[in-house]
């Protein structure tokens, strides 16, 4: 069957092993001083294990696997102790995924063994199927009243990578913007600190087909003279791969494009 799950790039990976925490089920392990999926049924292909990666070294990818087992994951989960079972629990319900968390559930009383009290505000919003959607406050100090008008610094039109033509005129001996949605909402000076003086090019890599994404960033590197490509990201999890399939297209387009990275807090702040 086709399903998400993880892929990692073993020549970016350096086996520091940040990732493994962040992955309760077990489906990763340091290998030959690499991370590597264990197996097919332990991933659940949620990706939290993405933005714990320093080096941009694991992507989502949707391919064929073997069926994810909760009852196989269970028997490592029950295995690592109570602090495991908690942080699988936590995980499953964060994520809204409730069929596989009645599961565990049940599978915990089948054994006899205790159900553990998970974090009321962590589970707050267990609506949202990815981290980065947390809701939260971001309490500034704004004078509503006060109006300042500024200037786009938008110079083409249309902007989804998805509408683009790959010869666009406006890629040619360009500055290029790759951003993730969210990052004009997010940044107020989106327009004068990241976009001004560059074509830009937007997509989600948490809703859209990412390989898709590559392939099309590839041509568009290959077939275009572009100076230097600026990926403009937001700090949750679901975002890097942003980053990892542009880096990724850079290379396979045989140019040596100058990469840059920025990072965007949900405060709104360039990190």
């Amino acid at each position: 069957m086709k399903r998400k799950i993880i892929k990692i790039d073993e020549k970016k990976c350096d086996g520091c092993g940040l990732c493994i925490p962040n992955c309760p089920e077990g489906a990763l392990q340091i290998i030959d001083k690499k991370a590597r999926l264990i197996s097919d049924l332990f991933c659940d292909g949620l990706g939290v294990c993405i933005g714990s990666c320093p080096k941009n070294a694991i992507i989502i990818e949707e391919r064929e696997a073997e069926p994810y087992n909760e009852r196989k994951v269970m028997k490592n989960i029950i295995k690592a102790g109570k602090n495991t079972i908690k942080a699988h629990l936590q995980h499953l319900k964060e994520h809204n995924e409730i069929k596989i968390y009645n599961e565990a559930i049940n599978i915990l009383k089948e054994n006899g063994i205790e159900i553990p009290k998970l974090e009321e505000n962590k589970m707050k919003h267990n609506f949202s199927n990815c981290p980065g959607a947390a809701i939260r406050e971001v309490n500034k100090n704004i004078n509503a009243s006060k109006k300042i008008e500024q200037k786009s610094a938008l110079r083409q039109w249309p902007v989804q990578l998805n509408l683009l033509p790959i010869n666009a005129p406006f890629f040619g001996n360009s500055h290029l913007l790759i951003s993730a949605d969210c990052v004009a909402f997010a940044n107020a000076n989106f327009h004068n600190k990241l976009l001004n003086g560059k074509s830009l090019v937007i997509g989600c890599p948490k809703l859209d087909d990412i390989d898709e994404y590559k392939e099309k960033l590839t041509e568009i590197f290959k077939q275009n003279k572009i100076k230097s490509v600026t990926v403009a990201i937001m700090e949750v999890p679901c975002c890097y791969g942003l980053y990892a399939i542009t880096e990724d297209a850079v290379k396979e387009s045989g140019k040596k494009i100058p990469l840059i990275k920025e990072v965007i807090g949900v405060d709104g702040e360039i990190q």
